[in-house]
């Protein structure tokens, strides 16, 4: 299997020169702009503390100088050419200058070629959108590694998926928006409430719903040789609906070869037809034995970039236990969050990867994110320490 002959450090070691990443997801032509404001945002910051000489086109809300300090004194490769925007407006302006510099940009999320033309692009819109598409998961993954699905359009939605069983719908759509914004799990006997997504697009993903007993997330990326790469193995932490809360990294159980073999020929196949940069892809095991491949991120993930950010200053923690945890809290500033967390992150058991303050835009709604990696030697501890972060003392958002 293609593996990494040195694992990438920063977004630099995985992308090579010339070229700007733009993690930002799309805007749905259907959506209003308002609308999962916060969640795009904070995405689009999350590659900053390991852009090293990659420039980032990412919100201000992540770039305020002493949180980049602080991840500077952490000893990540932070981006030194970060092209900030608060505004919708200044967001395509932003975009548009990195192309009259005569960079590629890497959008991890299709966006319209009028922002970004396919010849100044390192992926076309129209690929980043078919591998992210959760209808398009046939055509990349052996049939023998798939879950039981059906494709529908809205009016399909009623027979294809009744309220006495059990099932998982998911978006289908090239504009993969991501961020878990279209995903529902339904549980047998419960009523059918329907998820906004279902307003916005037409199509969907009907899928059978697994009892799984191991679920991971195998990382990998494409680099300019146009290989595939395995870089790591995670595990996924999902609330009760199904949804990504976090990911496990350290003293993980590997998944069976065929498996990860699976995952890397997925990941070829990708890049045979154009794919660069990094991926996620979800995989499970159920409990009578069933290995299936879930989903397909390729895209920078939530897992990715913690891994990154591990091998560039803590590769000794890539074989302990570690867990990552996101805080979103509305009645607490940035600087007061990182105070509290201050004795954790300079005793080493905390290590801050990204955050994102939403008075640095325009955004109307006061927030602050931070997205954390505890780090130990005992996995029960880990936990216990990010349960603790998950149940700060502060307000809950919305």
């Amino acid at each position: 299997m293609p593996s990494a002959v040195r694992a990438p450090r920063s977004l630099a070691d995985v992308y090579g020169p010339d070229i700007a990443v733009c993690a930002r997801p799309a805007l749905e032509a259907a959506e209003p702009a308002g609308r999962n404001r916060h969640t795009r945002d904070v995405v689009s910051a999350r590659p900053i503390a390991v852009a090293a000489d990659t420039p980032v086109i990412c919100s201000a809300g992540g770039t305020d100088r002493e949180l980049l300090a602080r991840l500077r004194d952490g000893g990540l490769p932070v981006g030194g050419e970060l092209r900030e925007f608060r505004t919708e407006a200044e967001f395509g302006a932003r975009v548009a200058q990195a192309v009259s510099d005569g960079l590629l940009i890497s959008m991890e999320y299709p966006h319209p070629v009028a922002l970004c033309p396919d010849e100044r692009a390192v992926k076309s819109a129209q690929l980043v959108g078919h591998l992210n598409n959760k209808a398009s998961i046939g055509t990349l993954v052996d049939p023998h590694y798939r879950a039981r699905r059906d494709v529908v359009t809205r009016g399909q939605l009623a027979e294809a998926a009744p309220p006495e069983k059990s099932w998982v719908l998911k978006g289908a759509t090239d504009d993969a928006h991501g961020g878990s914004l279209d995903v529902y799990l339904h549980p047998a006997g419960e009523p059918v409430l329907l998820p906004a997504f279902t307003d916005v697009l037409s199509e969907f993903v009907v899928e059978e719903y697994l009892r799984i007993d191991q679920n991971w997330g195998l990382q990998l990326y494409v680099g300019p040789d146009a290989r595939a790469h395995l870089l790591a193995v995670t595990e996924q932490r999902v609330d009760e609906a199904g949804l990504y809360r976090g990911g496990r990294f350290g003293q993980v159980a590997s998944p069976p070869p065929e498996l990860i073999a699976e995952c890397v020929a997925i990941t070829q196949r990708a890049a045979d037809v154009g794919y660069r940069g990094m991926c996620s892809l979800d995989c499970a095991q159920t409990f009578d034995g069933q290995l299936v491949v879930l989903d397909l991120n390729f895209r920078l993930t939530s897992g990715s970039i913690p891994l990154l950010a591990l091998q560039s200053v803590r590769p000794d923690a890539l074989d302990r236990p570690a867990e990552s945890v996101k805080l979103v809290v509305a009645a607490a500033s940035l600087a007061d969050l990182l105070a509290e967390l201050d004795p954790a992150l300079a005793a080493g058991t905390l290590l801050l990867t990204s955050a994102h303050d939403t008075t640095r835009t325009d955004h109307p709604v006061g927030l602050s994110t931070l997205n954390l990696l505890v780090l130990g030697d005992d996995p029960d501890e880990v936990v216990v320490r990010r349960t603790a972060l998950e149940g700060l003392n502060f307000p809950a958002t919305p």
